[in-house]
C-alpha cells in the first residue's frame, strides 16, 4: 500500500502545473466583422471549445433583428454543422447598445413579445442550440422590464438555452470616492441567475473603473484592458448574486491605443484612438524599436513617440533609472515634464496575451466557475492561448 501511495505521488508530479481541470467550459465570439479568419481559428481549434457565439444580430430601434454575420451564408452553415457534428453548441449573440430603444421595446408588452417571437424564430430557422443576449448601456428604469424579457424569453425558448451577457461590476467601494446611499444598477443579477442558464461577465474595458488600484498602481502609467486584481473583485462581487457554475468569465484577446498627457509629476490623461489587436501591436512596436514589457496588471504594454511628435527629440534623453521596460518614452516625457513644467503627449499601446489570459482562467479554476468566454476568436489572438486549455 505505501508503495502505491509512493507511485501514485511521483505520477502526479508528472502532470504540468499549467494543466486546467477539464471541467472547466470554454466559449468564444466570432465578430461578424472578421469572420471568415475567426471561422477559420475556431474550426482550427473545435476540440478546444465547448462553445462558440456568432457575434451576429444587431437590433433596430423598433426590435427586429439584423444579421451583420449573414448566418445564412454557406460559409456559416458548414461551420455551424460541423461545430454540432463535434459536440460544439451554437448560440448567436444578439446584441443591442441603445439604451433609449432597449427601454422602449421591453418596457412595452406588445414590442416585448413581438421582439421574443423573432428571437425564438431565428433559432428554431437556424437550428441553434439557443441564444445569447448582450444588451448594454441600458437604462436603470429598465432594470425589471428586462428580466421580465429574460423570464419570457426563458419561457419561449423551452429546451434551447438562454445565456446572457453583462458588464463587469466593479465593486462600490472601488468605483467611488464616496460611496453614494443608493446605487442604481441596470441589471437584476439575482434575475439573471434565475432565468438565464449561465452568464458572460465582460471583465475588460476596466481603464481607468477601479479608483482604489488607480491610486494603487500610481507611478507608472496604468490604464489596464483587464487587471487581474480587478478582475477578482468583479468574480467575487458577482458571486454573491450569480452561482460560481453558472459563471463564464470573459477575457479580452485585443487591447487599446491611447494618447498620454504627461504633466508635471504625473501621468495626467488618456485620450483613445482605438482598438488594436496583437497583430499590429507587435508590428507598430516592431516599427517603433520598442520592446514590449508586462507591466501592474499583468499585460502587455510600451509607450512611444509618434513620429510626427515634436517631442520625438526626447528619445535621446536618457531612461530614468528603475524604468519599467515599455515605459521608456513615458518616463522621459515625465523627466522633461518636471524639468520644463510642460504636459508632453505620449502614444501608449496595451493588451492582452496568454500569459494574462492565463491568470484569468486560474482565477476561474480558483472561484470553481462555469468557465471563460474568450473575445474575440478573429485570427488575430495570440495563438498561445489555446494551449491553455
Amino acid at each position: 500500500m505505501y508503495m502505491k501511495k509512493v507511485l501514485i505521488l511521483f505520477l502526479l508530479t508528472l502532470i504540468p502545473l499549467q494543466s486546467f481541470a477539464a471541467s472547466l467550459e470554454v466559449a468564444g465570439w466570432i465578430p461578424w466583422w472578421q469572420d471568415s479568419l475567426g471561422i477559420a481559428s475556431a474550426e482550427d481549434h473545435l476540440r478546444d471549445l465547448d462553445i462558440i457565439y456568432p457575434f451576429a444580430f444587431e437590433v433596430r430601434n423598433d426590435g427586429t433583428l439584423v444579421d451583420k454575420a449573414g448566418l445564412d451564408d454557406r460559409e456559416w452553415e458548414r461551420f455551424v454543422s460541423k461545430a454540432g457534428r463535434k459536440n460544439v453548441d451554437v448560440l448567436p449573440s444578439v446584441m443591442w447598445f441603445d439604451g433609449a430603444a432597449i427601454h422602449s421595446v421591453l418596457s412595452s408588452k406588445s414590442k416585448r413579445s413581438d421582439h421574443i417571437e423573432e428571437i425564438v424564430d431565428m433559432v428554431e430557422d437556424g437550428d441553434y442550440d439557443g441564444v445569447n443576449i448582450d444588451y448594454e448601456g441600458k437604462l436603470a428604469d429598465t432594470i425589471d422590464y428586462f428580466s421580465l424579457f429574460l423570464e419570457e424569453l426563458e419561457d419561449e425558448l423551452g429546451r434551447k438555452d438562454l445565456s446572457c451577457t453583462i458588464e463587469a461590476r466593479t465593486p462600490p467601494e472601488s468605483l467611488y470616492r464616496e460611496v453614494p446611499a443608493v446605487i442604481q444598477y441596470a441589471n437584476d443579477y439575482e434575475a439573471m441567475a434565475e432565468h438565464c442558464d449561465w452568464v458572460e461577465i465582460m471583465a475588460y474595458d476596466q481603464q481607468r473603473a477601479d479608483l482604489s488600484l488607480n491610486s494603487l498602481r500610481q507611478g507608472e502609467p496604468y490604464i489596464p484592458v483587464a487587471d487581474t486584481d480587478w478582475v477578482e473583485k468583479v468574480i467575487e462581487l458577482a458571486l454573491e448574486d450569480i452561482p460560481a457554475d453558472k459563471i463564464l468569465l470573459g477575457v479580452p484577446t485585443y487591447g487599446r491605443q491611447w494618447e498620454l498627457t504627461v504633466a508635471p509629476d504625473w501621468y495626467k490623461g488618456y485620450d483613445s484612438i482605438g482598438a488594436i489587436n496583437l497583430p499590429d501591436a507587435e508590428e507598430l512596436a516592431d516599427d517603433y524599436d520598442v520592446r514590449p514589457g508586462r507591466n501592474k496588471a499583468d499585460e502587455i504594454s510600451y509607450t512611444y513617440f509618434h513620429k510626427d511628435s515634436p517631442f520625438s527629440i526626447l528619445n535621446a534623453l536618457p531612461v530614468p533609472k528603475g524604468t519599467r521596460r515599455g515605459f521608456e518614452a513615458a518616463a522621459k516625457a515625465l523627466l522633461f515634464a518636471n524639468l520644463s513644467g510642460m504636459t508632453v503627449p505620449v502614444r501608449i499601446v496595451w493588451y492582452s496575451d496568454a500569459e494574462a489570459i492565463e491568470a484569468k482562467v486560474e482565477l476561474a479554476e480558483k472561484y470553481d466557475l462555469k468557465g471563460i468566454a474568450i473575445f474575440k476568436i478573429d485570427g488575430e489572438e495570440d495563438e498561445d492561448i489555446w494551449d491553455l486549455f
